[in-house]
């Protein structure tokens, strides 16, 4: 396995070699570990793959998860995985394009770009390095060819754009932009939609090779189903191989299926995903589902970005809190925004923070964001609240 490095992709000549390479890894010539621009991220631990690892046939790609619950895994790719991804993509959205990063090339999201500009033929162009802009955005888009064209972006990036009219103009001439990596409260969807910019909502992992949910719905050939009621397991020919170094794990119990951490609803075939089962608060024996209440706030005028999360407290076990960006709270619009979840939802704490925490590629750091709303809860009491949550 050789790592590569990914982060020289705004020089053009580099970056046509890098797709000339990833060419060869589609067809299963070689593996390789996309390795992170110097500073930008950790360094990766080297992995050597053993004769378990290579039982269900030789990777193309061995990332790094996250790490949000942990150490990092080393997810294995397989080249079939990998193409079976880009086509499947590709025939959902309508046919193959150009592309335009604005994702670093070392995680999923950001190499699935290159990978299916590189597997179509089609052209790839990169946004201005550096921070990610409206400006910066706008000029990557300016390089990209008149035919279809795609770009993948997290939450974070669009706000930035859709308060910007050129950056809103550039987004307009994309057939489709896929928004994944965390979810994307409403107000910042209607802004894009009212725009007329078009939004497709993805939901997967570097476990199946990026998105495989487009829209609530399984791109084709990757099936949904829910295990103890909610917890989402997903089959099909996109999953990974598994973990290097870890052949039993049990994520992978079933083969070609990933048993994810996520829980979630099944409304015929359209999923909504709940959150993780491991961010799930409990709060006065009752639990509450971030990610509902998350979506729930983020119709509340001058809320800015959102995250919930459970701090410890003596009384009810947790405390939900919420950490928001905005600077406005209208209590009727709070109100408004919680009428339709159960009382015990409502926040005891909220926290203004100049930005919400995140790690890779624009996800939430819940962690991190515990630990803040922990050292803030030092200092400031609890909203006043009833004597038991309210479960209805």
């Amino acid at each position: 396995m050789t790592g590569v490095d990914t982060s020289a992709v705004n020089d053009p000549a580099a970056r046509q070699a890098l797709v000339d390479r990833l060419r060869a890894v589609l067809d299963g010539a070689e593996t390789i570990a996309p390795l992170p621009a110097p500073g930008s991220a950790p360094a990766p631990t080297p992995v050597r793959l053993d004769e378990r690892d290579l039982a269900a046939g030789r990777p193309a790609v061995v990332l790094p998860t996250s790490g949000s619950t942990g150490e990092p895994k080393q997810v294995m790719l397989s080249a079939a995985a990998l193409r079976a991804s880009a086509a499947a993509t590709h025939a959902r959205l309508g046919g193959a394009g150009g592309w335009l990063l604005a994702l670093p090339p070392w995680h999923v999201a950001g190499l699935q770009v290159l990978l299916r500009a590189a597997g179509s033929g089609q052209p790839v162009a990169v946004t201005e390095p550096g921070p990610f802009t409206a400006q910066s955005f706008v000029t990557g888009a300016g390089r990209l060819h008149s035919g279809r064209r795609y770009v993948s972006l997290v939450p974070t990036q669009l706000r930035r754009l859709v308060d910007d009219a050129s950056a809103v103009a550039a987004l307009r001439d994309f057939d489709m932009v896929l928004l994944g990596g965390a979810a994307a409260d409403p107000a910042l969807l209607a802004s894009a939609a009212d725009a007329g910019v078009r939004i497709m909502l993805t939901y997967g992992m570097s476990e199946t090779c990026g998105g495989c949910v487009y829209n609530g719905v399984a791109l084709d050939g990757v099936s949904v189903e829910l295990l103890d009621g909610q917890r989402i397991r997903l089959t099909g020919p996109v999953v990974a191989n598994g973990y290097a170094g870890r052949p039993d794990d049990p994520a992978f119990a079933r083969p070609g299926s990933f048993l994810t951490n996520d829980l979630g609803v099944l409304e015929g075939d359209i999923l909504t995903v709940l959150g993780r089962a491991d961010d799930v608060i409990v709060t006065g024996g009752m639990k509450v589902a971030p990610a509902r209440l998350e979506h729930a706030l983020g119709a509340v005028p001058g809320i800015g970005e959102v995250l919930a999360v459970g701090i410890p407290d003596d009384e009810w076990g947790e405390a939900v809190t919420a950490l928001h960006t905005g600077a406005q709270l209208p209590e009727s619009a709070v109100r408004q925004a919680l009428s339709a979840l159960p009382g015990y939802y409502r926040p005891r704490r909220w926290l203004a923070v100049p930005r919400l925490p995140v790690r890779g590629p624009g996800k939430p750091d819940r962690r991190a964001a515990a630990e803040l709303a922990r050292r803030a809860a030092r200092a400031l009491p609890p909203e006043a609240e009833p004597s038991h949550p309210d479960t209805s």
